[in-house]
């Protein structure tokens, strides 16, 4: 059976039949966002970039103790290229996939998946409640509080920084930047001042 490229619509349809959390929604929308902006930074391919940013935790919300095996699953009955298919899994490298990050591509999303969440709980801090007037500074000031957003797994990040050669606050930067462009959809606009 020859595997059918996916387009971002066909993505997307995927993605909201397997989740209903917008939480979960919008954490696909922020990957894919910040994947398309890194894959212009590299000179890459940012539709693909962002189809596979939009579908890595494609199991989660139904299938959290089987997470990407049943994205594998899933992304296998639909038809879809086993380097896409790969490319999503590797997100998840040495926690609950042997899919090792090897592509540029995937080492991005491996890096930057944690980080997208760490960014949204500072947004949420803020005064503003905005990503638009978010800086790297104030991030990285909540980088060693470890009770803050505890759930984003700083060593992966830094696995990933160290995997991609770049500094830590470039990272940071690019992907406040990425998130920036998708802060209505994600609903980071900020609150009107009184």
């Amino acid at each position: 059976m020859n595997a059918t490229v996916p387009s971002r619509s066909d993505a997307f349809e995927l993605l909201k039949k397997y989740n209903k959390n917008d939480r979960l929604i919008k954490h696909a929308l922020a990957a894919e966002a910040v994947m398309r902006h890194f894959a212009k930074l590299y000179g890459e391919d940012p539709e693909k970039w962002g189809i596979i940013g939009l579908i890595h935790d494609l199991d989660y919300e139904k299938y959290a103790d089987q997470h990407c095996k049943m994205t594998e699953k899933i992304l296998e009955d639909e038809g879809w290229p086993r380097d896409y298919i790969n490319s999503a899994i590797s997100h998840a490298w040495g926690i609950c996939s042997d899919v090792e990050p090897t592509h540029i591509m995937e080492k991005v999303l491996f890096t930057i998946d944690e980080l997208t969440g760490l960014i949204v709980a500072c947004v949420l801090v803020r005064p503003s409640k905005s990503i638009l007037d978010l800086k790297t500074k104030s991030v990285k000031k909540k980088w060693n509080v470890k009770h803050f957003a505890a759930g984003a797994n700083r060593e992966v990040i830094e696995k990933g920084v160290h995997m991609l050669n770049k500094d830590l606050d470039f990272i940071i930067q690019e992907t406040i930047a990425g998130m920036q462009n998708v802060a209505g959809q994600l609903g980071l606009m900020g609150e009107p001042m009184a």
